[in-house]
């Protein structure tokens, strides 16, 4: 693989020091099984392959000449990849029908073996060894454009309003590489934002350097409409399975449905992984003996979802279900109708925030432990509000950075809800302190918190420190507001399913309902979201993975062709 020199010295970045796996070398033999599935074609110096913005892009592999990989930043476009004989090009967006982030073009004469969308998937289904290698670089890559902001945007802002962190995460969560301008500091005297005119009482703006496009401060959904992440859902369409959220279990659904052969779309509001996300490092999650991170984790559950062709919506915020007809019809914020013979919900909790009214979330009070928030803490003191597995994990993983991490739980200890090897190490570290039947009063500042205020119930000490950053890991509320009248809750909102649902009068079938099937036939439930289920990360991936299981068995009985499959979990 041959680089363009002036980008040759980023091969010192451990990413793409994994040469041999993020750009490999199909064998004759390899080319030989894929030539059936695609046209070959002879193609000039600098014919466009596709362009950044394009959607549903074409695979291609190089028989002769080479083929350059382009992008765009403040000075224009820019070469940054070659890919040589027998190389091939692509990332994970051409297993889903998102916006591609960069351009291809022949760096000189030569053949190309091009297939499209369809030729591509039914090339990946054929031959699973190519398809294995094929997936692991499009990850690779992924990873290496968000690492080297290859094929970026560029926010500008301040680095710790809240508007331009709102932004980074979800950008950030989703995958999409971010160059991030401090407005306030010298990075302003860069001679491309003197030539934007920006207008600095409407900060923050993303630049789209390609059409150089400033959008002013915009929405979650604006932006993901702006960078092509929406996919394109096709008006009436009846999928046989829709998933609601895509934390582990809305994800586990959504590739055990898919891998199964069923028609299943996943929509999501703000990026897949949910609470688990959001946690720096999961070390007992089995098969990961060295621990992942939630987002990781997500990442590679998304990637495998779309391999299977799952269409994986967002944003999209589900705010009612009809569910006196069938198909089911879930509507979007945006009157959007999305149509299921059956509902897996998985839709999760939100976080619980403090008991009183500010203005500080995302100036000074977080609800996620990534590498974002911990590089804002560096050398502060902080606070860790929770004691729940999710608080030990962020309390570790900040002590790293932070000068002093402040451990707030309500209740006599942690014992009663954390895991043990958590306790342990909180205990034995000298920048953790642990503050028992402690809880926050009162928070102070102006745009960003400045000061806190805690109390102590046992002893009845008031406390104001000097202290900006503070995470709060206490929790979480069933989000199932959006489901109304339509299925049975608890006394506390979350969904009933199975044996609790016996002495129900509602259900109306001769037989009992499924183990996570809710009281209307053909919506399941899995996850947090499910009333006595276990706030655990394997349990949620097991019962999104059982719950394909029993729609797979109720499909059965509107289809008596129809041949159930059981999930291996």
């Amino acid at each position: 693989m041959a680089l363009d020199d002036a980008f040759s010295k980023l091969l010192d970045a451990d990413l793409y020091a994994r040469q041999a796996q993020t750009f490999p070398v199909l064998t004759d033999e390899q080319v030989a099984l894929a030539k059936p599935y695609g046209t070959v074609e002879s193609l000039s110096k600098g014919t466009v392959l596709f362009e950044r913005g394009d959607r549903n892009g074409d695979f291609f592999i190089v028989l002769e000449g080479n083929i350059e990989i382009f992008a765009y930043g403040p000075d224009g476009l820019y070469v940054f990849v070659v890919h040589d004989k027998h190389q091939f090009s692509g990332d994970v967006n051409l297993l889903n029908d998102r916006r591609l982030l960069v351009g291809g073009r022949m760096g000189e004469d030569g053949q190309v073996l091009r297939m499209n969308p369809a030729q591509f998937h039914r090339f990946m289904s054929a031959e699973p060894e190519i398809s294995e290698m094929i997936v692991q670089a499009f990850i690779l890559r992924r990873m290496g454009l968000v690492s080297l902001k290859q094929g970026s945007i560029t926010l500008i802002g301040c680095r710790q309003c809240a508007q331009s962190l709102r932004i980074e995460r979800f950008l950030r969560r989703n995958g999409y590489p971010i160059d991030i301008i401090d407005y306030a500091t010298s990075e302003r005297d860069q001679p491309f934002i003197k030539e934007l005119h920006i207008e600095e009482d409407k900060l923050p703006v993303v630049v789209i350097h390609q059409k150089r496009q400033l959008i002013y401060n915009p929405s979650n959904h604006e932006l993901a409409e702006s960078l092509g992440m929406i996919e394109v859902l096709e008006p009436g369409h009846v999928y046989d399975v829709a998933v609601v959220g895509g934390g582990p279990a809305g994800l586990s659904a959504a590739v055990y449905a898919a891998s199964e052969g069923l028609d299943v779309v996943l929509l999501e509001y703000d990026a897949p992984g949910g609470q688990a996300g959001s946690s720096s490092r999961i070390e007992n999650y089995l098969g990961f003996p060295t621990g992942i991170s939630g987002q990781e984790l997500a990442d590679r559950a998304q990637v495998q979802a779309h391999k299977f062709g799952a269409k994986i919506a967002l944003p999209f915020l589900i705010e009612k279900i009809n569910c006196d007809r069938t198909p089911f019809e879930l509507i979007n914020e945006d009157e959007t109708q999305i149509l299921a013979k059956t509902v897996v919900v998985a839709s999760g909790a939100r976080y619980r925030k403090l008991p009183f009214e500010h203005h500080f979330d995302n100036a000074g009070i977080y609800y996620a432990a990534t590498a974002m928030e911990n590089s804002l803490c560096k050398n502060e003191e902080i606070i860790v509000v929770g004691g729940g597995n999710s608080a030990g994990q962020a309390a570790i993983y900040l002590s790293a950075q932070a000068y002093h991490v402040h451990m707030l739980v309500r209740g006599d200890g942690l014992a009663a809800s954390m895991s043990e090897y958590l306790i342990d190490r909180i205990n034995a570290s000298p920048k953790i302190t642990l503050y028992t039947q402690t809880e926050i009063t009162a928070l102070d500042g102006g745009y960003h918190l400045e000061n806190i205020t805690w109390h102590n119930r046992k002893t009845g000490e008031t406390e104001t420190r000097p202290i900006r950053h503070v995470f709060l890991m206490i929790g979480a509320s069933p989000n199932t507001g959006w489901l109304k009248d339509c299925v049975d809750l608890d006394e506390r909102g979350f969904v009933r399913t199975g044996a609790q649902l016996v002495d129900n009068t509602e259900w109306q079938l001769e037989r009992p309902p499924m183990m996570l099937e809710t009281s209307m036939p053909g919506i399941f439930v899995a996850g947090d979201v499910r009333s006595g289920s276990i706030k655990r990360v394997a349990s949620a991936v097991g019962e999104g993975a059982m719950a394909i299981s029993h729609v797979h068995q109720y499909l059965a009985t509107l289809q008596p062709n129809h041949d159930p499959v059981l999930a291996v979990l």
